[in-house]
């Protein structure tokens, strides 16, 4: 088979670095023309962007067996349907992932939710990704082509998590009574979108979450106790310097299941919780020297 991937970010790189044996060929896109050339050995990188694309695209498509869109949204809605719905639509290809967030449910007042939750976006951005996620299922019914949406939960991995956030005195503490995030390895991600390719199912909506719900200080406590690093002083929300989007995260407050991954996808988590996900990268960081 071959893979095309739209958005060839933190995420997907994972999935392509762990799939790429099942591929006969892969592409991709990136934003920035200066990257074109230095992608992941043996993948095909291609411009796309408000600078333009790369003129090869469609044929890629025409090529592809699996799409992978990790692509956000622009302000005017989904780029890649914009420019590429007619090339997907009459492609041969025979599964469609599209990655999307938990914060379409909107805040939940911590409660706990699963698939069956009704989304109630309440930001410009959740609202606009929701639309996202209905128009993918439009060209899914319309072409006939099993299109799955993944909603993750805030993404952590190699180079990017609390412990490199302490190192780079880039981490705070902010308290806010009851505020809970789910979590995911970048790792799991890539095992239930592997996990999908082999039982696609039109019009699936998976959460892609941890099992462990849980305040930002405690996993940010918990970092620097593994890590021996230092912790940053508590600061309360109500007085914290933070950005518009920062801010906006904390006024959705939600528990969110992950049991269909496993019941229906056979997923079984390498990180269930943040303790996992930490320890191991903490031993990987020692095993290499770091």
């Amino acid at each position: 088979m071959n893979l095309f991937v739209f958005g060839l970010g933190f995420t997907a790189r994972r999935f392509v670095e762990r799939a790429s044996g099942r591929f006969a060929q892969v592409r991709a896109t990136v934003t920035d023309p200066s990257r074109a050339g230095a992608g992941l050995d043996g993948v095909a990188l291609r411009t796309f962007g408000p600078e333009g694309d790369d003129d090869r695209i469609a044929a890629d498509l025409a090529d592809a067996d699996v799409l992978l869109v990790s692509a956000p949204p622009g302000r005017g809605g989904d780029t890649v349907l914009g420019r590429y719905a007619d090339a997907i639509g009459n492609s041969r290809i025979g599964w469609i992932g599209y990655l999307s967030t938990i914060g379409v449910y909107g805040d939940q007042q911590g409660a706990w939710i699963d698939e069956a939750t009704a989304p109630r976006p309440t930001s410009a951005r959740s609202h606009g990704r929701l639309a996202v996620e209905a128009a993918w299922f439009d060209l899914g019914r319309t072409s006939g082509k099993p299109v799955q949406v993944f909603r993750l939960a805030g993404i952590y991995g190699p180079g990017r998590n609390p412990i490199v956030k302490l190192r780079e005195g880039k981490s705070q503490r902010i308290i806010k009574a009851g505020q809970v995030f789910n979590r995911i390895h970048v790792d799991d991600i890539a095992t239930t979108l592997l996990a999908s390719l082999d039982r696609p199912r039109a019009g699936a909506v998976y959460n892609v979450t941890d099992d462990a719900p849980t305040p930002p200080q405690v996993v940010t406590e918990y970092a620097a106790a593994l890590a021996g690093l230092p912790l940053p002083p508590e600061i309360d929300f109500e007085t914290a310097d933070l950005s518009p989007m920062a801010r906006s995260f904390y006024g959705e407050n939600k528990r969110v299941k992950n049991r269909l991954i496993r019941e229906e996808l056979g997923v079984d988590l390498a990180y269930p919780t943040y303790r996992e996900g930490l320890a191991a990268l903490v031993a990987d960081a020692r095993a290499d020297g770091s």
